[in-house]
């Protein structure tokens, strides 16, 4: 078995498209609308995909404090100094429970924890 994605239901797909791809930094892999209402948009990076899903019918998206996704970064310090550029706030952090790890959270625009983690060798 093989992971493929994650989805997410987006409130504006322009706005998480231009997070996914300027802050996370995940290129657009498919673009399709299946349905007059809906669209859907696949970034990813290596193995990592996320699904967007926009449906004009569902104006709320509700993300629970317990999940978040995980992305790796070369240096934490050089992804605080991007985020505060393009004026991303730290949702929490940064953490480093113990000496081989690092972390913080910001919010993507739908509310969901993302966490930037750098690995310490």
């Amino acid at each position: 078995m093989k992971f493929c994605w994650v989805t997410i239901n987006v409130k504006n797909m322009e706005e998480s498209l231009s997070f996914y791809q300027n802050i996370v930094g995940l290129e657009i892999r498919r673009r399709m609308k299946p349905m007059g209402s809906t669209e859907i948009v696949f970034v990813g990076s290596g193995d990592t995909e996320i699904e967007l899903i926009r449906n004009e019918k569902n104006t709320a998206c509700s993300y629970g404090n317990d999940i978040s996704l995980g992305f790796k970064v070369e240096s934490l310090d050089k992804t605080i100094e991007f985020l505060m550029e393009k004026k991303i706030p730290i949702h929490a952090g940064p953490f480093q429970p113990n000496p081989t790890i690092k972390f913080l959270y910001v919010l993507d625009p739908n509310g969901l924890r993302i966490q930037f983690v750098e690995d310490i060798h």
